[in-house]
C-alpha cells in the first residue's frame, strides 16, 4: 500500500472522508459488533482477528471497519475491489503477503463487494486464509448465504452491520458541524427530511450536508432552509434496491407476509416501496396470484380472480391506471379471510402420492373398454353418482392397500366454512352407506 505524496495529502477531500472515524469506539450505529462485548470488539482486545465477511446497506461503515480494525491489530492493510481485481493481480497480492508474513508482519486484505468474485476466484483465496497468509475481511450487501461459496463461508465469520438509524445519522450530522464550525442552515423539518432521505446511508447524509453547506450557506443573509429549499437543492435519492439482489427478496417478503397476516396497511406500503424503487409491478401482480392460491385459497375463491383481474388490468391500462388495480387486489388480499388449507392438502398428498405410485386404483374407478377387461372385473361396483337420491355415491376411491386419507381440512373461516358442512355431510353418508 502506497503511502499519499504531500501534494495528494493537501488536496481537496469529501467531508465524508475527512470525517472517517479514527477508532472503532467512533464508527456511529454498529456498537453490537464493536462494542466490548460485541464479537468484533472482543477480538480486538484480544488482539486475536479471525477472517470474516460484514454484510451490510451502502454507507454502514464497511471500509471503515477493515481500515481500523488492521490499524487495531497492527496489520497491513491492503485493499481491493472485486469489480476492478482480476487472477493475476491477486496472485501478486498473496505473494507479497506471504513474504511479509515471512517477516514477522500479517496482512489484513479487504476485499469490497466480494460477491462479485465467481466461485473459482473465491477457491483461490481458500490456502492463503488456512496457513494464515492473509486475514480476509470481506464486504458485501448481498446475502453471503446465496453469494460465496461454502469453503469460503465455513473458514469466515459473517457479521451483519446495521442500517444506521435516524440517531445514528444525526450524529454524523453533529461531527459535521463540529468540523465545519457552524450548524447545517436546516430548519428542524427539514433536518428530519434530510434523515429519512439518507435512508440509513451515512456516507449519503455526509456528502449532502457538503452540499448544503456549499449551496444552502452560500449567502451570509441566508436563513435556515425548510423544506421546500432543501428539495430544491438536493436531488431526490433512488432507494437502494438491486432488483436482482438481496434487497428485491427482503421487499417481496414483507410484503407477501403482510398480505398473509392481513395487515392491509403494512402491504400497500411495501407494495408502493416496490413501485418507487423500480421493481416490475408483473413481479407484484404474480406475488399476490401466489398469495391467492396460498394463502387465502378456498377461504375466499374469488380472491384468484381479483389477482388475476389486476394483472390483466395492468396490461391493459399500463402504470398509472393499472397501479390503481394493483392496489386493489392488495388490499381484498389483505382484507380476505385466509387458508393454508389447500396448501397443505396439496403436500400431504403429493408425498403419499410419491410412496405409493405403483399402487393401482380400485375395480370400481377404472372403466371397463373391452370384455377381457370387464371379465376381469373392471369397473365392477361403480354407481353413477348422478343416479343417487342426494348425487353422491359415497364410493372409495383411495386404493384398498392405501386407506381413505383427510388431507384437505378447510377452516371454520370464510367460504371454507361451507366447504365443511358439504365434506361432514358426505362423510355422514359414507359411513352410513358403509
Amino acid at each position: 500500500m502506497s503511502t499519499p505524496s504531500l501534494l495528494a495529502a493537501q488536496a481537496p477531500r469529501p467531508l465524508a472522508d475527512r470525517l472517517r472515524p479514527a477508532r472503532l469506539s467512533d464508527v456511529a450505529g454498529q456498537d453490537h459488533l464493536l462494542g466490548p462485548d460485541g464479537p468484533i470488539g472482543r477480538m480486538v482486545a484480544a488482539r486475536a482477528l479471525s477472517s470474516m465477511v460484514l454484510w451490510g446497506p451502502p454507507g454502514c461503515g464497511k471500509t471503515t471497519i477493515a481500515r481500523l480494525l488492521a490499524q487495531a491489530t497492527d496489520l497491513r492493510f491492503e485493499s481491493i475491489s472485486a469489480l476492478q481485481t482480476g487472477v493475476a493481480d491477486l496472485r501478486k497480492l498473496f505473494e507479497t503477503a506471504r513474504q511479509r508474513r515471512d517477516g514477522g508482519q500479517g496482512t489484513l486484505l479487504f476485499c469490497d463487494e466480494i460477491h462479485h468474485f465467481n466461485r473459482n476466484v473465491q477457491d483461490s483465496f481458500l490456502p492463503y486464509l488456512e496457513d494464515g497468509t492473509i486475514t480476509l475481511v470481506g464486504a458485501t450487501t448481498e446475502n453471503p448465504s446465496f453469494e460465496l461459496n461454502a469453503a469460503i463461508l465455513s473458514r469466515v465469520q459473517v457479521f451483519v452491520l446495521r442500517r444506521l438509524d435516524a440517531a445514528a445519522l444525526d450524529s454524523l450530522l453533529a461531527r459535521a458541524e463540529e468540523h465545519v464550525g457552524r450548524p447545517l442552515p436546516l430548519r428542524p423539518d427539514a433536518r428530519a427530511a434530510l434523515l429519512a432521505m439518507a435512508d440509513g446511508d451515512g456516507r449519503f447524509v455526509l456528502n449532502m450536508a457538503e452540499q448544503i453547506y456549499a449551496v444552502g450557506g452560500a449567502s451570509a443573509d441566508a436563513g435556515p432552509l425548510d423544506n421546500a429549499a432543501l428539495g430544491r437543492i438536493l436531488q431526490r435519492r433512488m432507494p437502494s434496491y438491486d432488483k436482482s439482489g438481496d434487497g428485491h427478496y427482503n421487499l417481496l417478503s414483507a410484503f407477501h407476509k403482510s398480505l398473509r397476516a392481513s395487515d392491509a396497511n403494512a402491504a400497500l406500503y411495501w407494495m408502493c416501496r416496490m413501485l418507487d424503487a423500480g421493481e416490475d409491478p408483473r413481479t407484484i401482480a404474480r406475488r399476490m396470484v401466489c398469495v391467492a392460491n396460498e394463502d387465502v385459497g378456498l377461504a375466499d375463491p374469488n380472491a384468484i380472480l381479483q389477482a388475476t383481474a389486476a394483472w390483466d388490468a395492468y396490461e391493459r391500462l399500463g402504470a398509472a391506471e393499472g397501479e390503481r388495480a394493483l392496489a386493489q387486489a392488495c388490499l381484498y388480499l389483505a382484507t380476505a379471510p385466509k387458508s393454508n388449507a389447500v396448501e397443505v392438502a396439496l403436500g400431504e398428498a403429493r408425498r403419499l402420492a410419491k410412496a405409493t405410485g405403483s399402487v393401482m386404483p380400485p375395480m370400481h374407478a377404472v372403466n371397463a373398454p373391452t370384455r377381457m377387461m370387464a371379465d376381469l372385473g373392471y369397473k365392477q361396483g361403480y354407481v353413477y353418482d348422478h343416479d343417487t337420491p342426494e348425487g353422491f355415491s359415497g364410493l372409495d376411491y383411495f386404493p384398498e392397500s392405501v386407506g381413505r386419507h383427510e388431507f384437505y381440512r378447510p377452516v371454520e373461516r370464510g367460504f371454507e366454512r361451507d366447504i365443511r358442512k358439504r365434506l361432514d355431510y358426505w362423510a355422514g353418508l359414507r359411513r352410513r352407506r358403509r
